[in-house]
């Protein structure tokens, strides 16, 4: 039985890209992990072999919060599937800078050029200096999930239908016919963020993936029950991807030394900067829920609230963490690490044997 894919059920594995420079934590802390091709063809390689399946490479259009370097994230996405055969890789998209048409075609292409490989992460827009710095409309919080329930419908109908038209607020397409359409069927996976009802209300009507920031099991469950319950009243499938930076070692004090330490050496000034930045964009949702409307300073230091998750302790103890979030309904966890190459290879060696172990030991009880 393969590691990877156990049972159709078992809990799926990804991991962030570095594709940004400053590594995944805003921390003066050293990182050996490295923004560079070779580092990062190298660490596709080795998730792969650990079991991990998909890959998700992150957009920057502008430096910022430590990230002084970025490549972009369609042609590095494809650069990574040129140095893999079995990894998925997730591109992000930014709807505003990219056009729908654009976007379905590289995709269709790179689809091919992969043999199914490649999907797609809808990125609503949290930084709003980008857009300004890109001469770009910075729309209210939930106009920026309508144009990317918009973005996400055209997508699926040029991707799936010849003489595609469509009449939105914010595209419009004219018997338009994309030719080949990709390989994958119905099409490649799109996956979306976010932690508001507006980025709820849009993962349960056209999502295929919902990614949502680091948190407790608790107030992970009420944001799952809320978009399988309207996922439902949509006849629409939609599954449940949570953030988590792993920190796995040998023993627990050593793991929570590591993360004091990240801590500690905080880069201040950044944290503080993408704190306003994102609180501007969280509480910018009518009910002031968006993603890190409620995180603390410690949160920040990881982008996406990845200490939140608490997958920090020993092989064991973090198994048994992702056993429980899979109860609640977690189908993907999206891990950061603070070295990549050796702790992707540290996860697959003595974490992931242990998820899929207690998995099947679940599956039994329950049979």
């Amino acid at each position: 039985m393969s590691q990877n894919h156990s049972h159709d059920d078992a809990v799926k594995f990804a991991y962030w890209v570095p594709n940004v420079s400053g590594g995944l934590v805003v921390s003066t802390i050293e990182q050996r992990t490295d923004w560079s091709l070779e580092y990062n063809q190298k660490l596709a390689l080795t998730a792969e072999k650990a079991g991990f399946e998909y890959a998700l490479s992150q957009i920057r259009f502008t430096a910022g919060y430590g990230a002084e370097y970025q490549h972009e994230s369609v042609s590095f996405s494809q650069a990574l599937l040129h140095a893999t055969t079995k990894l998925k890789v997730l591109a992000a998209i930014l709807p505003g800078p990219w056009h729908p048409a654009v976007v379905a075609k590289q995709i269709a292409t790179i689809d091919h050029i992969s043999n199914g490989r490649i999907g797609i992460n809808v990125v609503s827009g949290w930084f709003k200096g980008e857009f300004t710095a890109l001469g770009e409309p910075w729309l209210e919080h939930d106009e920026r999930y309508r144009r990317s329930h918009e973005f996400i419908e055209a997508l699926k109908g040029i991707w799936t239908q010849d003489n595609f038209t469509f009449k939105g607020d914010f595209y419009r397409f004219n018997n338009y016919t994309l030719s080949p359409k990709p390989v994958q069927k119905p099409h490649p996976e799109i996956f979306q963020g976010g932690s508001s009802r507006a980025a709820r209300d849009n993962a349960a009507s056209v999502s295929d993936w919902y990614f949502t920031n680091g948190n407790t099991p608790e107030n992970l469950k009420a944001q799952i029950d809320d978009i399988q319950t309207k996922a439902a009243k949509n006849n629409h499938k939609v599954r449940i991807g949570v953030n988590a930076f792993v920190i796995a070692r040998d023993t627990e004090e050593e793991a929570k030394a590591v993360l004091a330490d990240i801590i500690k050496h905080a880069h201040v000034e950044a944290v503080h900067a993408f704190g306003d930045a994102v609180k501007q964009a969280g509480k910018a949702s009518p009910e002031g829920e968006g993603n890190w409307a409620k995180s603390s300073f410690e949160d920040l230091v990881q982008y996406n609230d990845g200490f939140r998750t608490n997958l920090i302790g020993t092989p064991q103890q973090i198994a048994e963490r992702i056993v429980e979030l899979k109860s609640i309904g977690v189908d993907l966890v999206l891990t950061g690490f603070l070295h990549f190459i050796e702790e992707v290879e540290y996860f697959g060696k003595r974490v992931l044997p242990l998820v899929r172990e207690l998995e099947l030991k679940q599956q039994a009880k329950a049979a």
